[in-house]
């Protein structure tokens, strides 16, 4: 038996403000009801790759010579371009993997730990990342020159700040869903990164296997949403049981 969401039907208001003036800030998502947590024993799983089907992109190297701290630190580490990354086994990273819809409204527990951002050889690690709402965001820099951390949101603040070396790391967290929220460095163009906001905490993000696992959901019937920056959405329906683990694969081309 599913214990986990044995709680009464109505255990999530969110009360949210329109703006219509500037620099106004979101109303963030209230929770009431009981606290819940994916059920890691009778929950279901859902797990699967997505692939790259046809002939894989050339490696774009980025040119950091404008910058020429930034040109330094790659001296022994070349880099290239992250928008498209195609595994050796013709799968691809850095695909963001959700439940878009199917969920059951309850509070679902944010994590204590925070997720973390580092800005390392000029460069964002990890450069696709999973949040929830709420959860806090660490942001380190561990590069000898100036970073600006600057999202662009469309429902959620925008922030701009700089980070200078040996400062410590910037504490930060979002207040709404949105998939995906763009973060740029606008003192080095080359650097990206976007970060997926949920309400829940069933999302994944594809390494460098290009496999993905999102353990504890209750049983039902949901749409999981394959998310790439440059090859767009995906999504597919699937019903499952307590207990149950389904396979759901996605493939991509250029």
């Amino acid at each position: 038996m599913y214990h986990s969401i044995r709680v009464p039907a109505i255990l999530l208001c969110a009360f949210a403000l329109t703006h219509c003036g500037g620099g106004e800030k979101p109303a963030e998502t209230v929770r009431t009801g009981p606290v819940v947590s994916a059920d890691l024993v009778n929950g279901a799983t859902i797990s699967g790759k997505v692939a790259f089907t046809g002939t894989a992109p050339a490696p774009k190297p980025i040119d950091m010579s404008a910058n020429p701290q930034c040109e330094r630190t790659h001296k022994d580490h070349p880099v290239t371009a992250e928008d498209i990354v195609v595994n050796p086994n013709h799968t691809l990273r850095n695909v963001f993997v959700w439940i878009k819809s199917g969920l059951p409204a309850l509070n679902w527990a944010v994590p204590s730990t925070p997720a973390t951002i580092d800005q390392k050889f000029c460069m964002y690690h990890p450069h696709v990342l999973g949040v929830m709402v709420g959860q806090n965001v660490a942001i380190s820099n561990d590069d000898p020159v100036n970073h600006n951390i600057h999202p662009v949101p469309q429902v959620n603040e925008e922030w701009n700040d700089v980070q200078s070396p040996g400062d410590p790391p910037q504490m930060r967290s979002f207040a709404k869903q949105e998939i995906m929220v763009p973060i740029k460095c606008n003192v080095h163009p080359w650097m990206r990164a976007y970060v997926g906001v949920v309400s829940h905490p069933f999302f994944a993000v594809t390494g460098d296997d290009g496999s993905f696992t999102i353990k504890g959901m209750p049983p039902g019937t949901y749409t999981v949403q394959a998310w790439h920056e440059k090859l767009g959405t995906q999504e597919v329906q699937v019903t499952v049981g307590a207990k149950e683990s389904k396979a759901v694969d996605f493939s991509y081309k250029e």
